[in-house]
């Protein structure tokens, strides 16, 4: 008895064993249809393989492919390789756009075979480029660089007449000398600093360059794309705030008698 016993428990647990491995067995085949589908749910697309100037010819060592999920594929994506190159002696496409390693290439970051590429394809619409000179003085110790937004200060007069006013706030800066890669982060003396500017500020930018000295005023990367409250001019006078002492010793404010706009009288 006790022998029949224990071969009929063993079956048991056999069987129930076998039970359950049956079992998953069928609850994965019901499953891996569906996991390989996902898994197989994506392109390969093609990114850049190292950083890609402005201008840059798209050269293959440049290029590198990756898996992207098909149904998250952004517009303008390029899956061949053989659309970007030209045929054999033709012109090549190049970077409309700086381009970082790993990023992905859109139709809108690359020109056409042949096509020119300047600082043109970087402006907004109805913008112009205008370039300012500047010194190390002028332009925030040459940590101004491509893609940075500053204010545009000018300083004009003569001694006790000497004022500064905001001309322009918010602009955006397109080159630093001819250099225009928004990748650069090193400092460096400049000579000229081209800025973007509708025609209107391009105006006031020329008369503004004739009339007195330009410096930049480098902005915060936080900084709202808005301009701050109108600022008014400044005065000399205003940072020294003069005070004309009267005889009981007691300050007075300099009154100054002008004509056409000249102090010709001052107490």
């Amino acid at each position: 008895m006790r022998l029949s016993s224990l071969i009929i428990a063993l079956l048991g647990v056999g069987v129930a064993g076998g039970s359950v491995y049956a079992a998953r067995e069928v609850l994965n085949l019901e499953t891996r249809p569906a996991n390989d589908a996902v898994a197989q749910a994506v392109t390969e697309v093609i990114v850049a393989g190292r950083d890609i100037s402005l201008g840059q010819p798209i050269e293959p060592q440049l290029l590198t492919t990756i898996s992207w999920p098909t149904e998250a594929l952004p517009a303008g994506v390029y899956t061949d390789m053989n659309i970007l190159f030209p045929e054999r002696g033709g012109e090549p496409r190049r970077a409309l756009r700086a381009i970082s390693q790993g990023e992905l290439l859109l139709t809108n970051k690359v020109s056409d075979f042949g096509e020119k590429v300047t600082i043109v394809q970087t402006l907004a619409e109805g913008h112009r480029a205008m370039a300012i000179e500047v010194s190390a003085e002028t332009a925030v110790g040459g940590f101004v660089t491509p893609g940075d937004f500053v204010d545009v200060v000018l300083t004009h007069g003569r001694q006790d007449s000497l004022q500064a006013v905001t001309i322009l706030q918010y602009v955006r800066i397109v080159g630093v000398d001819q250099d225009s890669d928004e990748r650069t982060d090193g400092p460096g003396i400049a000579r000229t600093v081209t800025v973007e500017v509708t025609p209107e500020e391009g105006q006031r930018l020329a008369l503004a360059q004739q009339a007195g000295t330009l410096s930049l005023s480098l902005r915060s990367e936080r900084a709202e794309e808005v301009a701050d409250a109108e600022l008014g001019t400044i005065r000399l006078r205003d940072l020294l705030q003069e005070e004309v002492a009267t005889e009981t010793g007691e300050p007075r404010p300099i009154v100054a008698v002008r004509r056409a706009g000249v102090v010709i009288e001052s107490n």
